[in-house]
């Protein structure tokens, strides 16, 4: 952006000397030289400083990872790659054998129980048996119980259901996989719908002028010349560059050393879903805050335009 500026001011430059035929003496050159590096110089400190600008920028998304409640092997994928589904629908079928199984072995054995607490109860009301028997066959038929439910919670989740509406992407589970309950090997990546916003990368000398509210603009690659309006939602509160954990390590002087940036997340007037945008497209963006004393906003908004228009080229970081 920088650059933009500068070329702007060589082209005005040219035209000044070309259209008023002003002679290249040793004057007038350092004279235009000297004055455009005031002049830019002094633009781009009040520019930089009060309208923060931010060449990495991206859309963020939060996605789920799908770990099944209980392991055995894939029998049906019911799952579609990118295609919308609802809250509950199911994404893949584990074979339910072993755990229907499980659940008729419980409740043969519950049945049993039961009737064995039937005939403890009947001999203590003829006075024929002991109350102990009757608390054991109780406490044997509440144990049953129990394992049935947990047994029918596991045969229930031999269907894995979609968390909430969204989508599967890059879906590679077939069956004959064996799914497992390891956090460190999900089935699939679920991607449920959310509003779309975006995240920038500022130098924290910018931290004053980048409040909740203010207005923000927003170009993407993927959509050449076209500026998308918002405003800052929320200036993350922590940079991970200062984050320490118990680890029984001591801190070395170069993680101090290391200069983080703030991040700023933006929402946007428009809905991206207009654009046909995949998740997590990259741009950049202005923020356009209200302290605006020489009235520069003007250059800001002109300067991240024309690096909109380069997009239709090649994006420029």
């Amino acid at each position: 952006m920088d650059l933009l500026l500068i070329l702007t001011y060589t082209a005005l430059c040219t035209v000044v000397f070309k259209v008023f035929r002003i002679p290249l003496t040793k004057w007038t050159v350092p004279t235009a030289v000297l004055g455009g590096i005031a002049l830019i110089g002094a633009l781009l400190i009040v520019m930089n400083y009060n309208h923060p600008y931010s060449k990495n920028a991206r859309e963020i998304f939060f996605s789920v990872p799908v770990i099944p409640a209980v392991a055995g092997l894939v029998v049906e994928v019911d799952a579609v790659a990118n295609q919308p589904m609802r809250e509950g629908d199911i994404l893949f079928r584990i074979d339910p054998v072993p755990y229907q199984a499980r659940v008729a072995e419980i409740e043969a054995a519950l049945q049993s129980a039961e009737i064995d607490l039937q005939r403890a109860q009947e001999l203590v009301r003829r006075q024929a048996g002991n109350k102990r028997d009757v608390d054991l066959a109780t406490a044997q038929v509440g144990s049953l119980k129990a394992q049935l439910a947990s047994a029918n919670y596991d045969l229930e989740h031999t269907e894995v259901r979609a968390p909430a509406d969204g989508m599967v992407t890059q879906l590679a589970l077939q069956p004959g996989t064996m799914a497992v309950t390891l956090p460190l090997r999900p089935t699939m990546v679920f991607i449920p719908n959310q509003q779309r916003m975006i995240a920038g990368s500022f130098w924290q000398n910018s931290l004053q002028r980048m409040q909740p509210g203010y207005k923000a603009e927003v170009i993407l690659d993927g959509v050449p010349g076209h500026v998308f309006s918002g405003r800052v939602s929320r200036v993350l509160p922590a940079l991970a560059e200062g984050d320490m954990q118990s680890s029984g390590n001591l801190v070395a002087a170069s993680q101090l050393a290391v200069h983080g940036q703030a991040i700023a997340v933006i929402e946007l007037d428009e809905n991206l879903d207009d654009y046909l945008l995949p998740r997590g497209v990259q741009g950049k963006i202005a923020i356009i805050s209200d302290h605006d004393p020489l009235h520069v906003s003007l250059i800001r908004r002109i300067l991240l335009r024309m690096m909109g228009w380069l997009n239709y080229v090649f994006p420029i970081k």
